[in-house]
């Protein structure tokens, strides 16, 4: 009996996990694709409050600002905007602060 119940949970388990690839797939995305947005969605809650922090970030912390938010870039565009438009605002204001440290990066050069 409990091994029957067992068997029934992990095949509900699996069937839940193919149904949740399928659907990744058919809204035309790969499951890395999906999984890299997952982890930048995280990366861009610490981004957003570095950028509202709003303060001058030393040259090695703006190189590091630089390649984060442009591993969150690069996630971002591999999946639909249906997807992240409740982030947008976020993305906006990181989106922000990197022109702006790149524009002082230029300057400075």
């Amino acid at each position: 009996m409990v091994v029957t119940i067992i068997y029934i949970l992990v095949f509900i388990i699996f069937a839940l996990i193919a149904f949740s690839v399928m659907q990744i797939k058919m809204a035309g995305m790969n499951v890395k694709d999906f999984w890299s947005f997952i982890k930048a969605n995280e990366l861009l809650d610490e981004l957003y409050i570095y950028a509202k922090k709003g303060g001058n970030f030393t040259p090695q912390e703006q190189v590091i600002f630089l390649m984060e938010a442009e591993k969150v870039f690069n996630a971002f565009d591999k999946v639909p905007s249906m997807l992240w438009d409740e982030e947008y605002q976020k993305y906006r204001e990181v989106l922000n602060k990197y022109k702006d440290i790149k524009v002082v990066r230029w300057a400075s050069n």
